[in-house]
């Protein structure tokens, strides 16, 4: 099919012996672009680990990350191509750029494209989102599934300082002056009034130099560790597209690891800062409870919300350490020994728990991580420290919402709602009982923790798919939460660290828990793990 009898309207600019097939296989890839037909796209990008494609937020490499990025990708808006332009720069290879139309806004998409025997694939392929004239009224310029609200910046430094030029993206659980607190619901959102100051956390970044890019979306208040929002959807996972994002620190996660954001502030209640930066191949601090104050952020379960955040690399880390929370001073005591859980490595998947284990011991035997030790946890121990944890986190979840949820039915998605109808049922005596035997392992993981660090896998997998079933996410989630409430257990900080890789080359986290107000000696010892042994 030629150019003219597939576009009428199009403005062909081609030379003269422009190769057999090549205007067909461009027609039928724009094609199966406006009718978001994935075995065609999939068919027309070229096979291999060197195929690109690129836009204004990600590049993904390999056709496999191409496909996977597809697998969420939703039908574009309806446009026409304008005007074609057409080079040849070989026989076997073409470059294509196209100018769309819809309606007044313009987009352009590039191509190059390779022959193959007898077939023509795109090898790299970049898309510029359309510019919309202001004729055509506001658009929304951001992704808000990552982002609730954006500025250039949003709120700008108070002055200069170690975090100058630093850009945030803040959790919606952190009040920012002049902007409400959504908690990823909309109901709730909608009955928030402008916050007349900023938290803590905020104004010491803001002091220290740094700004905040926007307010980045989180799960429903919070209390979830995928990152699926019912309301706004789940933000991408540009080192895994195609599977979740992880949560409930999701957006700020979603921002650091785009790129647009330097660092992600968020909140660690059971893991809502770790298992982000497992999935996205980040480096995320869950920082001492208590270290640094939780006032002006939404509570979720007072006993083990703590401040944390994320960024792509182990030095801004530590300097917003620096900023944030207090000199280690005589808490200090020099990391004598690693100690592992061979109960809590079970938990996680094959490929995963022998990616740690290899990596753990390479690490001891360079002398970067200090010599291992096993601690076998007596029998059910550790179930049964969960099921404290996760009473105590339900009780306080329901004390702080759940006067609101009653009140709003249907406000929140089914996931959620699940979780804190049955965090109703527990009772006053429950809760307390619980308490008790999270001081017990409180005092216990002290214990271990004293002159020595823990390791774990961050999560018990990489990321799943986003199109998982509820129950494979629940699963995930289960398994992941033995493993993440240790650290609440225990008070202690936890540093996901990205130097784990599963067996499909998704990122994965080793954790690495320090005893109590031992956080900045976290970031000495991680500054010589970044590049593995």
């Amino acid at each position: 099919m030629s150019a003219p009898e597939k576009n009428e309207e199009c403005q062909l600019i081609a030379p003269v012996g422009t190769p057999p097939g090549l205007l067909e296989a461009f027609w039928r890839y724009d094609s199966a672009l406006l009718a978001n037909d994935r075995d065609t796209l999939d068919e027309l990008f070229m096979p291999g680990p060197h195929t690109l494609r690129g836009d204004g937020q990600a590049l993904l490499v390999g056709h496999e990350a191409i496909a996977g990025f597809r697998s969420a990708r939703a039908r574009i808006p309806t446009r026409r191509v304008a005007q074609l332009h057409v080079q040849v720069i070989a026989d076997d290879a073409v470059l294509v750029m196209a100018r769309t139309e819809d309606g007044e806004a313009t987009g352009l998409q590039t191509q190059l494209w390779r022959l193959t025997g007898d077939r023509w694939t795109v090898a790299a392929a970049h898309v510029s989102l359309p510019a919309v004239p202001k004729s055509a009224g506001p658009a929304a310029p951001f992704d808000t599934t990552v982002w609730r609200a954006i500025g250039d910046p949003l709120v700008s430094a108070d002055t200069q300082g170690p975090l100058d030029g630093i850009g945030v993206a803040v959790k919606d659980l952190f009040a920012v002056a002049g902007q409400p607190i959504g908690a990823g619901v909309p109901a709730w959102l909608a009955e928030q009034r402008p916050q007349a100051e900023s938290a803590p956390a905020v104004s010491a970044l803001l002091a220290a130099g740094a700004h905040v890019v926007g307010i980045a979306r989180t799960d429903e208040f919070a209390y979830s560790l995928a990152g699926t929002n019912a309301h706004y959807g789940t933000p991408p996972n540009p080192a895994a597209p195609g599977r979740v994002s992880g949560g409930s620190s999701s957006g700020p996660a979603s921002a650091v690891a785009l790129g647009q954001a330097a660092v992600g502030l968020g909140t660690d209640t059971a893991g809502s800062i770790r298992v982000p930066a497992s999935y996205q191949g980040l480096v995320g601090l869950r920082t001492t409870h208590g270290a640094i104050s939780t006032a002006g952020v939404l509570p979720l379960a007072r006993s083990f919300d703590t401040v944390g955040w994320l960024t792509r690399d182990v030095r801004t880390s530590a300097t917003v350490a620096r900023t944030l929370l207090p000199d280690d001073g005589d808490r200090a005591v020099p990391v004598a020994r690693t100690v592992r859980l061979p109960e809590v490595e079970a938990l996680a998947r094959a490929d995963v728990r022998e990616a740690f284990t290899t990596t753990v011991e390479n690490l001891t035997a360079a002398g970067k991580l200090p010599p291992a030790e096993t601690v076998d946890l007596p029998h059910d121990v550790l179930e049964r420290w969960f099921t404290a944890f996760r009473t105590v986190q339900a009780w306080e979840a329901w004390q702080a919402h759940g006067g609101w949820i009653t009140a709003h039915p249907g406000a929140l998605g089914a996931d959620v709602a699940t979780r804190f109808a049955q965090a109703s049922e527990i009772t006053d005596e429950q809760a307390a009982a619980a308490r008790e035997l999270t001081a017990e392992a409180r005092k216990q993981l002290g214990e271990w923790l004293s002159g020595s660090i823990l390791a774990i896998p961050s999560a018990s997998g990489p990321a799943p798919a986003r199109n998982s079933s509820g129950d494979q996410i629940e699963a995930e989630r289960a398994a992941t939460l033995r493993m993440t409430c240790l650290a609440g257990l225990a008070s202690a900080p936890a540093l996901s660290l990205p130097l784990l890789r599963s067996a499909e080359g998704r990122p994965a986290g080793l954790c690495l828990l320090g005893a109590p107000g031992t956080d900045h000696g976290l970031f000495t010892l991680a500054a010589a793990l970044e590049t593995p042994a």
